[in-house]
């Protein structure tokens, strides 16, 4: 779970750590996460949990809340967020306790294969056409055909364009 690390000058550094689907931080008691610090609100922002990600909207506060710096009404937070309630730092942070190290490396003896040949019963799997050795006469001609057309029809639009070029 997400945590928010709020830093006051009377407290110093407190973590909140983020259980629910709706927070709602101000100074008022019935807050879950509550400043007493002048420049909060009563009843300043509130973070929703929408999906995977969690969202902050500011409670139409008298100081505003800022995303990393930015007024805000409404933003989804990324992780390592600057978030301030009015003249109060905070900072969201993932949650580290699940993460694992990775397990120590070991050393495995590969061994060889026993041949390289694909296996007689072996089928290709893959969606396109096996390329034929042999070739199609009749495609062969017809892209031959069309070559020649192709020529014949670039030859005479230069011609024609030559003797437009040389006609007064």
């Amino acid at each position: 779970m997400p945590k928010l690390i709020l830093t006051t000058q009377a407290q110093g550094k407190v973590a909140y750590e983020f259980a629910e689907r709706v927070i709602t931080i101000g100074r008022a008691p019935d807050n879950m996460i509550i400043i007493d610090d002048p420049s909060v609100s009563s009843r300043h922002a509130q973070f929703e949990l929408v999906g995977d990600t969690y969202r902050i909207k500011d409670l139409e506060s008298t100081n505003g809340t800022r995303v990393n710096g930015v007024p805000i009404t409404e933003t989804a937070l990324r992780y390592d967020d600057r978030i301030r309630f009015g003249a109060i730092e905070a900072r969201l942070e993932p949650d580290v306790r699940g993460s694992q190290p990775l397990p120590e490396r070991q050393e495995m003896e590969a061994q060889p294969a026993q041949m390289s040949a694909a296996p007689a019963n072996f089928i290709n799997a893959s969606p396109f056409r096996r390329r034929s050795k042999e070739r199609d006469s009749v495609r062969l001609a017809l892209l031959a055909a069309a070559a020649v057309v192709l020529l014949i029809f670039l030859s005479s639009m230069t011609a024609v364009l030559m003797m437009h070029a040389t006609s007064p």
